[in-house]
């Protein structure tokens, strides 16, 4: 067997930081400079899920192997989920591998408790590929597992080389609706179904429960070479209640500015949050209950000016889009979030928050037809 190692590291797509461990490499969703600002546990977490992101590769090997470290995520009562590598090979249908073995962070959600149970690396092999001659080979990442990359094998004589890459890039950056942690595959979360279709090249910045207007992500989208640029905001602002108006009108300016010192015009889509049940009228912060659905939290009449719901947020957003910012360009858009995810949809809700796997696929087809459909604009 020959260690293909740095050639793996070399046909990475959709990380922005390789951090070495000591044991292998651990694959961030945000420059080394961004991580080294967090101090949210839960933000260092999400960034270091690779949701979106693929070993790239040209290779005659019938097999690879794999050698990770993996930390899933097990959230309240629900069973763990595997981490998942979906295998595509020349560009047909994904075929899943996948592994629980692993550290675990176990997430009470209602009583605030984490727990960090200690586990050991795995080897995955990935087996019946096509061999001789070369074929291009996709492995996607665990979108919603860490994974530390200690070795990648392949049998002695084979040949493997980084894929070349000649897709337009397209960013996006969400919560947890755009990081889908709770659909069973990396193909099947709505932005990697998105970009498949429309043949880009995704930097999935979806961070589940972390979409805050923070700086260094602006930056990090200002820095990308982007050919088309979306945002998706507002949800977490309210359930979390980070911000009230008079700081999330300001923050959302800023946030655009940083990006377009940068991306002038580079088409920039930004669209309002989908359906929100727990907080669409009313303020947040929300709650996680036993039985895993979000609640809001009460709080008195005298802290409620400025407080923000969704609907408020909608509103907020689309005055910014729409009105005070399109004046001066052409290229910024906004997308209505209902229009992807409405009312109408609401039994395509997993729990009351979050869209179902067949909820996601919806918003991807919606959001494909709006974004670079023959009238959208990333159609060029």
């Amino acid at each position: 067997m020959s260690s293909v190692f740095r050639t793996a590291l070399d046909a990475v797509v959709g990380a922005l930081s390789k951090d070495e461990t000591g044991d292998g490499v651990t694959l961030r969703r945000l420059p080394r400079w961004a991580m080294e600002q967090l101090t949210d546990v839960r933000m260092i977490g999400m960034a270091s899920m690779p949701a979106g992101v693929l070993i790239d590769l040209l290779t005659d090997a019938p097999w690879i192997e794999l050698d990770l470290q993996l930390t899933l995520l097990r959230i309240n009562d629900a069973p763990l989920r595997p981490a998942v590598i979906d295998v595509i090979v020349d560009g047909g249908d994904p075929r899943a591998v996948q592994s629980t073995e692993g550290t675990q962070i176990r997430v009470d959600e209602a009583r605030g408790k984490t727990e960090v149970v200690p586990g050991g690396p795995t080897t995955i092999r990935i087996a019946n590929l096509p061999g001789c001659p070369a074929t291009h080979v996709e492995l996607w990442l665990p979108h919603n597992a860490i994974v530390e990359l200690r070795d990648v094998r392949i049998p002695d004589g084979c040949d493997a080389t980084a894929a070349p890459q000649r897709r337009p890039v397209w960013v996006h950056h969400g919560s947890s609706i755009s990081h889908c942690l709770n659909v069973a595959r990396p193909t099947e979360t709505w932005p990697v179904l998105v970009a498949r279709r429309a043949g880009a090249s995704l930097v999935d910045l979806g961070f589940a429960g972390q979409c805050q207007l923070d700086q260094f992500v602006a930056r990090t989208i200002r820095d990308l070479p982007a050919a088309a640029i979306s945002l998706k905001l507002g949800v977490n602002v309210v359930n979390a209640d980070t911000m009230r108006e008079r700081a999330f009108v300001p923050a959302l300016h800023g946030f655009l500015d940083t990006i377009r010192d940068r991306h002038p015009v580079t088409p920039l889509l930004v669209a309002t949050p989908i359906l929100c049940p727990p907080t669409e009228a009313v303020p947040g912060p929300t709650i996680t209950l036993a039985d895993g659905h979000a609640a809001p939290v009460p709080r008195p009449a005298n802290l409620t000016e400025g407080a923000l719901t969704i609907e408020r947020v909608r509103e907020l957003i689309s005055d910014v889009i729409a009105g005070r910012r399109a004046r001066g360009d052409a290229h910024l858009h906004l997308l209505d979030g209902l229009s992807l995810f409405g009312p109408g949809d609401i039994g395509r809700l997993s729990d009351n928050t979050h869209p179902d796997g067949a909820g996601y696929r919806l918003i991807a087809e919606r959001f494909h037809s709006v974004a670079f459909g023959a009238d959208g604009p990333f159609a060029n």
